[in-house]
């Protein structure tokens, strides 16, 4: 079995951030990434979503906390974030779908 699906879920705060400077360079398949923010004031579980140095928002509240803990444990690199939807008619916050999974294990040499 090789499911490596771990969530999915649209972009929180999309409106509040940088998005819109790069809306129309995303594209289905775009990696991101992904960096715990265990100060945030309103969630100790943020995780914020970046498309490269582009900071686009969050992951929403009820499904972060899994994520957040694997990356503040250090396992940065556990995990494969891409975009799977964009819907430009959509509100904002319903834009830009993402899906997480787990990283392929690479073969040792």
């Amino acid at each position: 079995m090789n499911d490596r699906h771990f969530a999915a879920f649209n972009i929180a705060g999309f409106t509040y951030y940088d998005g819109v400077d790069v809306f129309y360079d995303l594209k289905i398949g775009t990696e991101l990434n992904l960096k715990a923010e265990p100060t945030n004031p309103f969630d100790p579980y943020a995780v914020i979503i970046y498309c490269k140095t582009t900071k686009l928002g969050y992951i929403p509240r009820g499904e972060n906390k899994k994520i957040s803990q694997f990356l503040n444990l250090g396992y940065t690199d556990l995990f494969e974030v891409k975009i799977n939807r964009i819907t430009p008619d959509e509100h904002t916050e319903q834009q830009v779908g993402v899906i997480v999974r787990i990283r392929e294990k690479k073969a040792e040499e």
